[in-house]
């Protein structure tokens, strides 16, 4: 049996609305997202290496992804505009898997989280990361973009796997 809850982003007539967040409590927030680049061993070490034809890729997805938090507002419909306090975006190399992780962490005092910030933070810094590397390889897989953990606000800390 599917659980049924509130729409919280419809009003009573079911059209699409912004929550108010005004009697909720200011605390600090933070999220954490991150997800993969999947791409062929040399793309990789070229990107890591810095040996790239366009540039720094590391560089620019880190600044891609800040500058994406920042806007989330902007692109999501329905997501307030939050003052954000800190984010951390770091980028990894794992041979392993022959994958980029790039993941975001995304603070916040306010009355609302920032999930979307942090996931958005990853999806763009991912996308710029294959913007620096697709004349290398055209096939690169970005996936597994996904939240991590969360803290702050009514549910508390929760971390996923």
């Amino acid at each position: 049996m599917a659980l049924k809850k509130k729409m919280t982003h419809l009003d009573r007539h079911g059209a699409a609305r912004m929550v108010d967040v005004g009697e909720k409590d200011v605390t600090n927030r933070e999220a954490t997202a991150e997800g993969e680049l999947h791409a062929q061993a040399d793309v990789l070490e070229a990107i890591f290496g810095g040996d790239m034809p366009k540039g720094d890729a590391i560089a620019t997805a880190r600044v891609a992804a800040i500058m994406a938090a920042k806007r989330t507002h902007e692109l999501i419909p329905l997501c307030h505009p939050l003052p954000l306090t800190g984010i951390a975006v770091d980028i990894e190399h794992d041979r392993t898997r022959a994958c980029a992780i790039v993941r975001a962490t995304v603070r916040v005092a306010s009355r609302t989280g920032v999930e979307m910030e942090a996931l958005t933070a990853v999806s763009v810094g991912l996308l710029a990361l294959y913007d620096m590397a697709k004349s290398m390889q055209k096939d690169m897989r970005i996936q597994n973009v996904r939240l991590r953990s969360k803290s702050g606000g009514r549910s508390g800390d929760v971390a996923f796997a």
